[in-house]
């Protein structure tokens, strides 16, 4: 094969990313509903939604001080990291969430809807993940741990919500030595169940292999080189027509599949393509900054 008809350097690669206005849109809907589980739900059952909200939750719980800026003034460090190790468009989108989640946590009372901890800690829970997921879904994050869990998923393939689980856990048992152990439990299961909410939504971290069949190879191998992971190119033959076919395998994301599949589409609708979860991958698997 001539590789030499292919780029070998693609500037701009494929993206399951939306325009940047929407992007601001989701991100800003995002810290919003951060706001809404923490003020409304968690906050007034003195429960943490973890991460550094927790952490600012504790400091003010034990000071008085306002926990949206403590909330802010803690994320500076972790963005300056996530600048380094992930990239300016992320770290663009989380600050953007950062200061938008510091508002609405500033201007939504601290109402409390419910009066059971329980449900407090279970909607509460709900309704930050979404926020989070949305968030990481876009190619941001809503600060805190989120970045640092963003940073060990892009570098390997652990599951964001059970490192949010991890790191948050822990934060919540500073809250049982500090105040209650029931509030710490509730707390738990705040985290748990968010933890399982935004691994629903955020599945960057999930490997797929694309098989896809096709006559059109050459131009089929041009769309497919803009992504920035390997494509292994075999010749094929029709069990039943005995034609000839070239099948072109490459792994990607599950959060990269449409993309994949439009690209398909539109360079031979006639192609076929089969999606198969991937278990294990070893050996190189590029990811790119976001």
């Amino acid at each position: 094969m001539n590789l030499g008809k292919y780029p070998t350097f693609i500037e701009k690669p494929i993206k399951a990313t939306l325009k940047p206005m929407h992007e601001v849109l989701i991100t800003l809907l995002s810290a919003f509903l951060v706001a809404v589980g923490t003020n409304l739900f968690l906050v007034p059952h003195h429960l943490l939604s973890g991460g550094i909200t927790g952490v600012a939750s504790i400091i003010g719980y034990m000071t008085g001080w306002n926990i949206s800026l403590l909330y802010f003034v803690l994320n500076l460090p972790l963005i300056v990291w996530g600048w380094r190790a992930v990239g300016r468009r992320y770290i663009l989108l989380s600050c953007l969430s950062v200061v938008s989640t510091t508002w609405f946590m500033a201007i939504i009372p601290q109402y409390q809807v419910t009066k059971d901890p329980i449900l407090g800690a279970i909607f509460g829970g709900i309704i930050s993940a979404i926020g989070i997921g949305l968030s990481l879904r876009v190619g941001g994050s809503t600060g805190g741990f989120d970045i640092v869990g963003s940073i060990v998923t892009y570098k390997h393939d652990f599951a964001m919500g059970n490192i949010l689980l991890v790191l948050n856990g822990i934060v919540i048992l500073v809250l049982g030595f500090y105040k209650s152990w029931d509030l710490a439990l509730y707390s738990m299961l705040s985290t748990y169940i968010k933890g399982k909410v935004v691994d629903m939504i955020h599945v960057d971290h999930v490997k797929v292999t694309c098989f896809i069949v096709t006559k059109k190879k050459d131009e089929m191998l041009s769309q497919l080189r803009k992504l920035h992971h390997g494509i292994t190119c075999l010749h094929s033959e029709g069990g039943y027509s005995e034609e000839d076919n070239y099948m072109l395998m490459t792994v990607t994301t599950r959060y990269e599949v449409p993309s994949v599949r439009k690209t398909v589409m539109t360079t031979d609708p006639k192609a076929f393509m089969n999606v198969v979860q991937s278990t294990e991958i070893l050996g190189r698997f590029r990811r790119p900054r976001r």
